[in-house]
């Protein structure tokens, strides 16, 4: 493999897989940099995309290179605009002589303007985002209620971050206050397979409720007089 030397015409076969590859929103650019800068481009497809030809010249970033200010070139999938506001994802590599001059380099622009602007159809109509999974219902479709208590008492016991049987009174009280928020103890004999889980008696699990509905009676009437 380090014996391979890529040829114009071999170039101009890479260019050609990528153009039919990629289609028509996809510009594939070659650049000769041992030319002058301003007529760097020896090959380009789709070249509507931003408007230049065979014969024109490259970037900033190339100029960089060639100048030295950037070591190595070689940039992925990063994200440009054009003067005409198409948004751009584009990836770049450059090829280097034995001296470890830049001699040449392959850009690829795919035009993503219309599918960014679909993405945001679909977002305002859905209205959901995925880093905001907090503000998300997480509604659970399960099979039975057995089912559905499991999944509370999971959750309540990962919300408290400590297994069942290292759990002090706080802790305890804590799941059972998340429970009983989520509605659990509606659930036909939920109250059994919590006092089993938390190793508690049936009177302590009452006593529990008993005082955690007390005190959220006492704040909310607070906050009603306040």
């Amino acid at each position: 493999m380090d014996n391979i030397v890529f040829t114009k015409d071999e170039f101009e076969k890479l260019l050609t897989l990528l153009e039919l590859q990629f289609g028509k929103n996809c510009e594939i650019v070659l650049h000769d940099l041992t030319k002058p800068y301003d007529h760097t481009i020896e090959d380009i497809r789709n070249g509507h995309i931003t408007g230049r030809n065979i014969g024109d010249c490259g970037s900033n970033l190339g100029l960089e290179v060639i100048r030295g200010t950037v070591k190595n070139g070689d940039k992925f999938n990063y994200i440009t605009h054009t003067k005409d506001g198409k948004i751009l994802r584009s990836s770049s590599i450059y090829f280097h002589n034995k001296e470890g001059n830049a001699i040449a380099s392959l850009c690829i622009n795919s035009d993503i303007t219309e599918t960014v602007k679909f993405e945001k159809y679909l977002n305002d109509m859905n209205q959901y985002s995925w880093g905001e999974n907090d503000q998300a219902a997480h509604e659970v479709f399960a099979s039975n209620v057995n089912e559905l208590l499991e999944h509370f008492i999971e959750e309540a016991q990962l919300e408290v971050g400590k297994a069942f049987e290292d759990m002090n009174r706080a802790d305890k009280m804590a799941v059972v206050n998340i429970l009983d928020k989520k509605g659990a103890f509606l659930i036909t004999k939920s109250s059994e397979k919590v006092c089993e889980v938390l190793g508690i008696s049936k009177f302590t699990l009452y006593n529990y409720l008993d005082i955690l509905r007390k005190s959220d009676t006492s704040a909310n009437s607070g906050t009603e007089n306040a």
